[in-house]
């Protein structure tokens, strides 16, 4: 009842909102679900990225494989909202100080705007809203530039001169009826000057169907985006306030006296009847649709009065056959208007609403569960036996089930299974049949997926994240879409009540299994090569001083389930050879993987970067066969949806000259996760994973040097609670590099460090920012490896974050740099003598320089673990 209320409830008005923001994470979540669940409003939320060159607080997964996690995490938080969601194809990359630089790493303000421009022209919204300010207030750049752009698109979007090959391509100009911005006092103000607002929403207020306010709620679908660390926020019941200005509007003013409005919407006609408005003066010179839309308003009024899912089957029945009466003499020409395929479009929403709301008044639902041999009552399989993925060539069976739960008889008129075109179902049921009250109706089709058949996979890329800040699209049928769609449905359409009302419901194919942890889950069936090829690592440093060879490992997972196999082999960089030259590999079952490994030979060793790609191909008709050249990742997580990563099978090298001793014993403490002790182990050192919550009682004493991992005081309890005995073990003589922590009010509270410093969020955004060193004859710049002005050269994303502001005397700054028009930031590189030992924090970036293979920050970074009193 609450979701058929809801549905009533969006069903009765045409209200229509987007907001714009930068980030996932960014939303005003209790706005969009007092909106969107409290008013029925139709929201869309635009995020202009993934999030993608953020912090992970979960893992080790970076650039774009998180910005697929961060969009999974977002979608689960829309579905807690109730709103749709759209992105721009510009990419995070990274914390930015202005708009400006913002938008020239997004080649220009037009990039992000234009799809802005395509959202609004789609959705056709009445009120925009944008998050942020647009002014320093906002902090990020990318904030800033999420809300110069909303209120441009405001206008531009009704404009047919600005981005005219839209208009070519079948969209038609639209204009906003208002634009507000928000951050007008700060986040999470409770009170706000008058002058400052248009509109003040209590999204702490409670709702019934909800059991809590909105933004309580809407808090419940925040905490899915863990890897932004929201996985135990919390807000307490009761007031909460969230304000926004009106900035822009073209209707006549309905600011009172004091100068505030009531609603988004005030001015604006957002009831049925009024869609004819839209017609123009020509359009309302005939009633009948007027009148139709006043009818169906009655209907849905009824309906929402009624108190059982029973009592609103009859107005609802009456709302479906009248929407769909209007829509069939509109689409015969009834009108004569520019604006009719606006009202078109408004009512086929309408109808699309309405069937949901009759379905969930008569209690029917439909399954399409993908069946290993099309019973029902089969046994679910655990994970990774259950056919999850399908591949090209392969034969595969959908049972559909349909069950009436409603108290009077349904006609099917056809079950009908939706594939992408170029397929075809070998078997199915499609023909009419009568289902009592309470009964199922069963259907199995039997498909083959064409050879031709296209992958489930992003429609957008990056050839290299480390430089690229604008991704490319390769399906521009999807483009500000979150994924493509599932391409594989079942539909039923029935006949229902005395007057043969028709209706339908439509659900995703899915493959119910067994997760780890004994929960029946399901999974849209997603279409995948038939082998998956990645280079692990996807990269690797090599050291000049290591000797003449290196080794290579690729791994091979088939998604066939016959016996299948083929030929594997390295594309190396001319002068390059591997042994073996190749290798045959065989499978026997779906699910398994291989792993080859090869020893390649480099024509020389000077610093520079190479490339190492690996091709299996498989055994074909022709002398050529199928190939294979790239690895898909399944990014999944217990409570959020499911996508696939997919990444050439490539691995990128990086010679560096760096010397490496590989006689001292490195202890690294994991934190959120990186990627650096791989790459140490690369060159040539000797390091050892400590587990945090072992710390306890590890013998310290055979290390050398310990590394904490990014955040570990942040996400590892153990780490804090040991501290001690890491600065204890500073003092016997022991060197301790900690990295950077993002709380930075837990950390100072914690004392962590040996003599008194206060960490800040202090940091250096541009990559190429000048670095100056400020202790020339430290140890740091000259063993083992010598650190001159070239080694902060090809830094990717940051230079740091999260400095030191103050320290005591004991603390020795060892570099300097700083932001365009910014003072210079001296603690990101701390170095202290305690005892007999040596305490590093460092602050700048070498998580992410040294898994790009930065050679400077490889060398910088040995050198900072090699260090003694």
């Amino acid at each position: 009842m609450a979701g058929l209320r809801l549905e009533l409830l969006r069903l009765g008005t045409t209200a229509r909102l987007m907001q714009a923001v930068a980030h996932p994470d960014d939303e005003d979540g209790g706005m969009l679900t007092l909106e969107a669940r409290g008013r029925g409003v139709s929201t869309l939320l635009m995020t202009l990225n993934r999030g993608e060159g953020g912090q992970n607080k979960i893992g080790s997964n970076l650039s774009d494989v998180l910005g697929v996690l961060r969009a999974e995490e977002l979608l689960a938080s829309d579905q807690v909202y109730g709103v749709q969601e759209r992105f721009s194809h510009v990419a995070d990359f990274g914390f930015s100080k202005s708009p400006d630089e913002t938008f020239a790493k997004w080649g220009g303000h037009d990039t992000a705007l234009a799809d802005m421009v395509r959202v609004i022209r789609t959705f056709r919204p009445d009120v925009l809203v944008a998050r942020f300010s647009g002014t320093d207030r906002d902090g990020h750049g990318h904030h800033q530039a999420s809300s110069i752009l909303a209120k441009e698109a405001f206008r531009a979007a009704a404009d047919p001169k600005r981005f005219p090959e839209q208009i070519a391509a079948g969209l038609t100009p639209w204009q906003a009826k208002k634009f507000y911005i928000g951050n007008v006092c700060g986040f999470g103000a409770m009170t706000c000057p008058d002058a400052d607002w248009t509109l003040k929403l209590n999204t702490g207020e409670k709702n019934a169907d909800l059991g809590m306010g909105y933004v309580q709620f809407a808090m419940e679908g925040l905490r899915h985006q863990k890897s932004q660390g929201a996985a135990n926020w919390t807000i307490d019941p009761g007031d909460r306030f969230t304000f926004y200005r009106l900035v822009d509007s073209v209707v006549p003013s309905t600011v009172g006296k004091d100068g505030h409005e009531k609603s988004f919407f005030d001015g604006i006609d957002t009831t049925l009847p009024g869609l004819t408005a839209r017609l123009g003066i020509e359009g309302l010179q005939d009633t009948w649709l007027k009148e139709g839309l006043q009818g169906i308003a009655g209907e849905v009024a009824e309906a929402a009065r009624a108190k059982d899912g029973e009592s609103a089957v009859k107005p609802l029945m009456a709302t479906v056959t009248e929407v769909n009466r209007l829509l069939t003499r509109l689409r015969l020409g009834g009108v004569h208007s520019l604006g009719r395929p606006d009202v078109i479009s408004v009512l086929m929403e309408k109808r699309q609403q309405a069937e949901r709301a009759l379905n969930l008044a008569l209690g029917v639902s439909l399954m399409a569960d993908v069946s290993p041999d099309g019973g029902r009552d089969v046994h679910v399989l655990k994970e990774a036996d259950a056919l999850t993925t399908i591949s090209p060539g392969q034969e595969f069976l959908v049972a559909v089930t349909f069950h009436n739960g409603s108290k009077i008889p349904l006609v099917i008129d056809h079950i009908k299974l939706e594939v992408p075109e170029g397929w075809n179902t070998i078997s199915g049921k499609t023909r009419p049949e009568t289902v009592a009250a309470g009964e199922d109706l069963h259907a199995n089709f039997r498909l083959r997926v064409p050879n031709d058949a296209k992958y489930t996979r992003p429609y957008w890329h990056r050839d290299d994240p480390d430089t690229e800040a604008v991704n490319h699209i390769d399906d521009a049928r999807y483009v500000t879409l979150p994924f493509p769609p599932p391409e594989m449905r079942a539909r039923v359409e029935y006949a229902a009540g005395e007057g043969k009302t028709r209706n339908g419901i439509t659900t995703v194919v899915v493959t119910p299994f067994i997760d780890d942890a004994g929960k029946q889950r399901a999974r849209p069936l997603a279409v995948v090569p038939a082998f998956s090829v990645m280079l692990e690592p996807g990269t690797q440093v090599i050291s000049t001083h290591n000797g003449s060879t290196t080794s290579v490992t690729v791994a091979v997972t088939t998604n066939l389930q016959h016996m299948s196999g083929g030929v594997l082999r390295l594309e190396l960089p001319e002068g390059w050879r591997s042994e073996p030259a190749y290798q045959n590999l065989k499978f026997t079952h779906r699910g398994e993987k291989q792993e080859a490994q090869f020893k390649v030979f480099p024509a020389g060793l000077q610093e520079g970067r190479a490339t190492i790609r690996a091709v299996l191909t498989e055994p074909g008709l022709d002398s050529a066969g199928e190939k294979y050249s790239e690895g898909y990742t399944l990014v999944t997580r217990e409570d959020l949806g499911s996508f696939y990563y997919y990444q050439p099978a490539r691995q990128r090298v990086s010679i560096v000259d760096v010397q490496a001793p590989h006689d001292l014993k490195v202890g690294y403490i994991m934190g959120a996760g990186d990627d650096i002790p791989a790459v140490l182990q690369q060159v040539g050192m000797d390091v050892r994973l400590i587990q945090a919550e072992k710390l306890g009682s590890e013998d310290l004493s055979k290390y050398g040097t310990i590394v904490l991992g990014i955040r570990a005081y942040d996400t590892q309890k153990d780490v804090a609670a040991n501290n001690k005995k890491l600065l204890d073990f500073v003092s016997a003589g022991g060197t301790l590099v900690v990295q950077y922590n993002a709380s930075t009010g837990e950390f100072n509270a914690g004392k962590f460090t040996p003599y008194p410093a206060d960490l800040s969020r202090a940091r250096v955004s541009v990559e190429e920012a000048p670095v100056d060193i400020l202790a020339p004859e430290d140890s740091v710049f000259h063993s083992p490896n010598t650190i001159t002005a070239r080694d902060f050269d090809g830094w990717v994303q940051e230079r740091g974050l999260y400095f030191m502001s103050t320290w005591d005397d004991h603390f020795t700054p060892l570099l300097s740099c700083h932001d365009p028009g910014e003072a210079a930031q001296k603690g990101g590189l701390l170095r202290a003598q305690y005892g007999k030992g040596t305490y590093i924090y460092a602050g700048y970036a070498f998580f992410r320089q040294l898994p790009a293979g930065v050679p400077g920050a490889v060398r910088l970074f040995v050198n900072l673990l090699s260090q003694k009193q």
